[in-house]
């Protein structure tokens, strides 16, 4: 009896194997092999016109992560601005579209709220929207003669040239106060930036890059919390408000811990989406306001043909997205002790 169930497991777990195959070699063929193959490159000096196998193709080693980590030169400096202001736009975005995300969400959950399937579309609806066409309108609107600066021209406001200003939203604000010179502190260099230059915030060009992607990001990550709050136990509501809680109170104390896996979930795609933030960016050209990692990865391998830093950038920031998530992972854990 025994022998024969051993045999029936067996048939039963070569079939299975049968029935997944296709999509197994359909994976290693077209995700496996080229990650493999990138990471290989990464250590090369790589044109992207030969054979990366061939032998033409020199092995350097950990030349090309030296070059944006650690040596001193053009692709260092490079690589740090776009390590900065991708960092700023992750400080801006995330904690934004994901405020955004949930004050909507609770917004169209409200029974009360007459055309709720009308609003939970509107908001939706830039989603779903082409992020090339949205980013070229934005470009239009922001351009220096654009409709946003009409509409600031009509306050007696005179807006900046936002696609074309460099300038740190910090500096311009502390600009504002009276502090237009770097404090000798700030003056230190960092992978080829000063202090005062990695603290300047995120540009003025940047902070159109960063309206734009939240207008854009917020309408999918309400849906997610609206499905988690439409599974909140009506129960509890009802307890709390016997107990006399009122309504920040029922927020703070039942609807925010029961969203807790949501709300892990919403960062977590926030944070990997911003770090890999490409299209928008694309789009403004090459303009070192808004330059981030992932173009830049882009620009040195399909633009000057330096595919072994292209690569190493990329894994670089693959290493990057994976200790940030594990930490906030740490950090707000997604059950309550």
């Amino acid at each position: 009896m025994s022998r024969t169930r051993s045999q029936e497991d067996r048939r039963q777990a070569l079939a299975g194997w049968l029935f997944v195959s296709p999509a197994l070699l359909g994976l290693i063929v077209f995700l496996v092999v080229p990650i493999v193959l990138a990471l290989y490159v990464s250590f090369t000096n790589w044109d992207g016109l030969s054979n990366p196998l061939g032998g033409d193709v020199k092995w350097v080693g950990l030349h090309n992560y030296q070059q944006l980590l650690t040596h001193d030169g053009l692709t260092r400096t490079t690589f740090a601005g776009a390590l900065r202001n991708n960092f700023w736009f992750v400080l801006f975005v995330v904690p934004t579209q994901t405020a955004l995300a949930l004050w909507l969400a609770v917004l169209v959950n409200n029974k009360y709220l007459r055309g709720r399937g009308f609003f939970r579309t509107a908001f939706y609806f830039p989603s779903i929207t082409s992020s090339i066409a949205i980013t070229l309108v934005f470009l239009f609107l922001f351009q220096g003669g654009g409709a946003v600066n009409g509409i600031l021209n009509w306050f007696g406001v005179k807006g900046p040239n936002w696609l074309a200003d460099p300038r740190g939203v910090v500096h311009v604000w502390l600009s504002g106060i009276g502090v237009s010179k770097p404090p000798g502190w700030t003056r230190h260099s960092v992978m080829g930036q000063s202090v005062w230059d990695w603290f300047s915030g995120p540009s003025i060009a940047m902070m159109v890059i960063i309206i734009l992607v939240i207008w854009t990001t917020a309408g999918t990550f309400m849906l997610m919390f609206l499905a988690a709050l439409q599974n909140v136990n009506e129960d509890l509501y009802e307890a709390g408000e016997l107990d006399g809680a009122g309504g920040w109170q029922r927020f703070r104390y039942i609807t925010l811990p029961s969203l807790r896996p949501t709300l892990l979930l919403v960062l977590t795609l926030g944070l990997i989406g911003t770090w890999q933030v490409f299209d928008q960016i694309y789009l403004t050209g090459n303009n070192p306001a808004t330059r981030t990692p992932a173009f830049m990865s882009f620009d040195q391998s399909f633009q000057n043909n330096h595919f072994g830093i292209g690569s190493a950038i990329a894994f670089l920031l693959f290493a990057l997205i994976m200790g940030l998530t594990l930490l906030q992972r740490r950090l707000i854990p997604e059950e309550i002790d």
